[in-house]
């Protein structure tokens, strides 16, 4: 596997798993062979644009599929399948979910595109994803649209096991909140892989040093944006995402989701000075 970042660090990270790391994209596709599956993992936005059509696009050929792994807006992914299949190059959107823990467990891998696509890209999913953890959703933008809505429900799973946590602590009674977790997890119908990574974040991290307000948003907000074209409720979804902008005041439930957004995709969490 041959493979290219701008990042240093990332490159670093890669020679050390024993990938192939290339000087340039250039380089990079002159050491695969044709027709070429060319993965993206980039932040959503122009920074996508600028690496598939002024970086890439210059290299590529006809049958070259280019895979956006990354979180971009499903309308952006419809645009640019569009203006790729003009110049003959295939497009797919993945949806990828599962964190950093993804890594060593299999990812969740939502797919837009065509069939044939699919069926060409399909040995490579199969490694990256669980077991029954990958699917083709729709055509394109339907990857990143069916990833928009899981995001859209983890802001509401955050949010709600964070005040229910915040509650507990500030009622009535002197609880045990990691205890609580334990009882939780073991037998209780909320029981989760969130509230297990919960359960560690009580025994060992220190809230009390970790900056309430949660970074992230884009796709949450991308979500209620579908959900009012669509006509759909989304009462619950909005007040997460609202309570996510309103983070910056400095509440425990603030930040248990910015210890949970580390725990489970490394994200960065701000450090009180």
């Amino acid at each position: 596997m041959v493979t290219y970042d701008v990042s240093q660090s990332a490159i670093t990270s890669a020679v050390g798993q024993g990938l192939e790391v290339v000087k340039d994209y250039k380089e990079m596709l002159e050491n695969i062979d044709c027709p070429r599956n060319i993965w993206m993992m980039i932040p959503a936005g122009k920074a996508v644009d600028d690496v598939i059509f002024n970086d890439l696009l210059p290299y590529l050929v006809e049958g070259d599929l280019l895979i956006d792994g990354g979180n971009s807006n499903y309308k952006d992914s419809i645009k640019r399948a569009q203006k790729l299949a003009a110049r003959k190059i295939e497009f797919m959107d993945v949806g990828t979910s599962g964190g950093i823990c993804g890594v060593h467990n299999g990812l969740s891998l939502m797919i837009g595109g065509s069939k044939d696509n699919f069926k060409r890209i399909e040995p490579a999913l199969k490694d990256l994803a669980a077991e029954k953890g990958y699917h083709l959703m729709g055509g394109n933008g339907a990857g990143h649209f069916v990833k928009m809505v899981h995001n859209g429900i983890e802001y509401t799973l955050l949010q709600s096991y964070a005040e229910g946590f915040e509650l507990l602590r500030e009622g009535p009674f002197e609880l045990d909140l990691r205890a609580i977790a334990s009882v939780w997890n073991n037998g209780g119908i909320v029981r989760s892989w969130l509230l297990g990574l919960i359960q560690e974040i009580l025994e060992k991290d220190k809230l009390d040093i970790i900056d309430a307000e949660v970074g992230g948003g884009q796709t949450g907000s991308w979500a209620v944006e579908a959900a009012m074209e669509a006509e759909v409720p989304f009462t619950m979804l909005a007040a997460a995402l609202s309570n996510r902008f309103h983070s910056r005041r400095d509440s425990f439930a603030a930040k248990l989701v910015a210890a949970l957004r580390m725990r489970f995709g490394g994200h960065t969490v701000k450090r009180k000075r």
